[in-house]
């Protein structure tokens, strides 16, 4: 009869564990490289507001984005599938469990800037949500201190800068005098605080989708943020001599500081980190608009926090830029979960942006649906040595990648492929794909990445 009042009284205590997370607020950061706020590690950033909600919750070292642009990336997590498709998204799902679901700013792909600039949709999904709002911006466009890093060029003529489709344009910067509120980060943090004051008088539970459009090109932002990041005490990331020369052709970025001309200028490259975390700094700041309005109105108390990003960065390390290939600066994202019945933490297991859907119905207590890939990563916020995955996969139209704790495997589709020991060599300067010491190790990684890739497009 105890062991009976106690198993009953087991189940009572997890079912008021679950009643505790009502809500759900997802913040989706644009671009962003986990190395690049200070709760990952990087001693130049503020992120005080990021690195806060940190504290209070769970840190994931080890999450992976599948998709490493922001079109797949996006499409993948909002319906917990490595590749994305037509199923049932994050939101439809939600609605149809009695929520409602919001998205204010870019959470499926926008043109940034061309969408920004021009207010509109993008790649959305009306079904998923049962309101949107978008945050227009000028973008490049901005008055203000113009450089287009690259090409060396300066001015605050607002004539001939690189915009929307333009070649050049991921090299912008612009620094401006005011106080941001004409930002597209600033207005969907302004937008998601006034959100959160009518949900929070009504009943029914909510899915908010907020998301951010920095880190990502241009960056743009009131001069007091550049004031922070003087380029000349930039570092640039250390490359080895000969970096590329293990490297098969189709691990190597076409997107590098030699094709665009930016290896010309070294301190051109410690602006673009300056700028760079310059954004990062401001968007944080607006993050925590939008956290300090969830304690003041009292939903923090049983809403689920979700702070993410749908791929990572380069920033001139091997001397590539941007995105859209499998190096460890890209394919790893920052990813931090808060809830209110869960003790904070820190994680290095091996998580998936495929796992927030399903973690998402868990804690709001609904049904996982078929469709998704992904797994719940419930058990590692009960205890973060917990483990629900030995490895992570992401994307790029040539190829995949696999990571696990130890290695990082790369297989293209012309047959090449790339290893890299990450305990040893975390920034990847040694291909030991063909190694003769590491042909066992290749062997069991191969076996391991035809299981997990199996069935996949």
């Amino acid at each position: 009869m105890r062991k009976a009042t106690s198993f009953w009284l087991g189940i009572a205590l997890s079912l008021s564990t679950y009643a505790k997370v009502k809500n759900v607020l997802l913040i989706v950061s644009d671009d962003l490289k986990a190395d690049a706020l200070a709760c990952y590690g990087n001693k130049m950033a503020e992120t005080p507001s990021i690195d806060q909600l940190a504290r209070e919750g769970t840190l994931f070292r080890n999450a992976y984005c599948q998709g490493t642009v922001c079109r797949p990336s996006r499409a993948s997590f909002m319906r917990g599938r490595y590749h994305g498709g037509e199923q049932i998204t994050w939101g439809e799902h939600f609605q149809k469990n009695g929520y409602s679901s919001t998205r204010v700013g870019k959470i499926f792909h926008m043109r940034v800037p061309g969408d920004v600039i021009a207010g509109t949709d993008g790649d959305d999904v009306p079904a998923c949500w049962s309101a949107k709002y978008n945050m227009p911006g000028k973008e490049a466009h901005t008055p203000g201190n113009y450089a287009c890093l690259n090409l060396n060029k300066f001015t605050t003529d607002l004539k001939g800068r690189q915009s929307t489709r333009m070649p050049y344009r991921m090299f912008v910067t612009v620094d401006y005098v005011g106080d941001g509120s004409d930002q597209p980060d600033w207005k969907a943090a302004t937008k998601s605080v006034e959100l959160l004051k009518e949900l929070s008088r009504d009943e029914k539970p909510f899915f908010l989708a907020t998301g951010m459009v920095r880190p990502h090109y241009p960056n743009v932002a009131p001069e007091q943020y550049f004031a922070r990041y003087p380029y000349k005490l930039m570092q640039l990331p250390h490359v080895p001599k000969g970096d590329w020369d293990d490297m098969p052709k189709a691990g190597i970025s076409a997107s590098n500081s030699q094709k665009f001309g930016i290896d010309q200028f070294p301190d051109n490259q410690k602006r673009m980190w300056a700028g760079y975390l310059a954004t990062v700094t401001f968007m944080d700041e607006q993050v925590g608009r939008i956290l300090k309005a969830l304690k003041d109105l009292g939903l923090e108390k049983n809403t689920a926090v979700f702070f993410t990003s749908d791929h990572g960065y380069l920033l001139g390390e091997h001397h590539f830029w941007q995105k859209g290939n499998l190096r460890e600066e890209v394919t790893r994202v920052p990813l931090i979960m808060r809830t209110p019945a869960h003790k904070p933490g820190v994680s290095s297991s091996i998580v998936e942006l495929v796992d927030l859907f399903p973690t998402a119905c868990e804690l709001a207590g609904l049904p996982v649906p078929e469709s998704v890939e992904g797994t719940s990563l419930l058990p590692i916020l009960k205890n973060p040595n917990a483990s629900v995955k030995q490895s992570a996969l992401s994307f790029v139209n040539r190829g995949t990648s696999m990571r696990s704790s130890d290695w990082s495997y790369m297989k293209y589709k012309d047959g090449s492929e790339e290893l890299y020991d990450m305990k040893k060599d975390p920034r990847q300067f040694e291909n030991l794909a063909k190694s003769p010491q590491h042909s066992e190790i290749l062997k069991k990684l191969r076996v391991q990445f035809g299981k997990k890739t199996q069935g996949l497009p």
